[in-house]
């Protein structure tokens, strides 16, 4: 029962703090944490008898970020970002050749490299209407970083900022309502003093991810749910667990092995990232359910197999949405 709590918690989409409910979008803690209920085996049976069935974690995705935002058409839009360009003419690197550079980095890793609660994140989402009337999508940027240490003190930033355009206006979401801040505004910012870091979030972000390829998958399977169907439901509970907690050679080496396991994604080229990084892209474009709407990727470092980003894009026009075939729906890029 303690489990079905802590996960029950960790979707909530509303803060304890937050005063009294009223209808808002999800931030991305809670629609991370809806997609893990929706896809738990605790819940898979009543799934079924839902009219709008959640057949892949993308499609989850998708409907949990298509809300109608008050008052969204007359405020500030923006464009989804352009999809990375993949560069085709450069040798590719398969996920075997690079669980095996992860493996070999792993080994010289010393005890001090272990993984480390927190992380330190740059997103994109968009945010979607449905409808004739609806306003065009509109993708919100922003940057986190959450840090615990050894005495469980830590803290929490998030602030609206875009790397690609430095110094320029950002825009953000107040309540249901579209508005610009300024870029490095911070938009959320709390410190816990020693001993908090037991209490706060949820079993999966206390529980240290394993080094062994088949104990993560399974941790992955029971702690963030859908990594025991199919690879779309796969990366996203990596996603997750990339949100909660850094990996250090030996996490990141599990990592990559897990995934050429797993098999269903293959080389795509190599890309610079978001964050003008090198990377190695991997991509899944198989079935995503019965939209069959999105692509997914996934950049590596070839050298490290450090986890650096992951991109999911749409293969289709969605009219319903004002989406375009190769609109970004999600971008993440992972930092140390």
């Amino acid at each position: 029962m303690n489990d079905e709590l802590d996960l029950l918690r960790a979707a909530n989409p509303v803060r304890a703090d937050a005063g009294p409910w009223r209808d808002r979008p999800l931030d991305t803690h809670a629609e991370r944490g809806l997609n893990r209920l929706l896809h738990s085996k605790r819940t898979r049976r009543a799934r079924r008898r839902l009219v709008l069935r959640a057949e892949a974690a993308v499609l989850a995705l998708v409907a949990v970020l298509a809300f109608a935002f008050s008052g969204a058409g007359a405020s500030p839009a923006a464009a989804a970002p352009a999809a990375l360009v993949l560069r085709t003419n450069t040798p590719s690197v398969t996920l075997n050749e690079l669980a095996r550079r992860a493996e070999a980095r792993a080994k010289g890793a010393g005890a001090h490299t272990g993984p480390r609660r927190g992380s330190h994140l740059q997103s994109w989402y968009m945010t979607m209407e449905a409808g004739p009337d609806a306003a065009p999508p509109v993708t919100v940027p922003e940057e986190r970083i959450t840090r615990w240490r050894a005495d469980g003190s830590g803290s929490e930033l998030v602030v609206a900022t875009d790397p690609r355009h430095p110094g320029r206006p950002v825009i953000h979401d107040a309540d249901g309502r579209w508005r610009t801040v300024n870029d490095g505004k911070i938009l959320h910012r709390k410190n816990y003093p020693a001993g908090s870091g037991a209490q706060h979030g949820g079993l999966a972000s206390r529980t240290k991810p394993p080094t062994d390829p088949e104990a993560l998958r399974e941790h992955l399977t029971t702690l963030y749910g859908g990594a025991d169907a199919k690879t779309p439901q796969l990366l996203l509970a990596l996603s997750t667990l990339r949100q909660e907690w850094t990996p250090g050679p030996r996490e990141a080496a599990a990592i990559v092995r897990m995934l050429a396991d797993m098999g269903g994604l293959h080389p795509a080229g190599t890309v610079t990232d978001r964050l003008g990084r090198r990377g190695q892209a991997y991509v899944y474009d198989g079935p995503d359910g019965s939209m069959d709407a999105t692509r997914q990727m996934v950049i590596f470092d070839p050298a490290t197999g450090q986890l650096l980003g992951s991109e999911i894009t749409f293969t289709k026009d969605l009219p319903d949405f004002k989406i375009k075939s190769g609109e970004v729906l999600s971008y993440e890029a992972w930092m140390r």
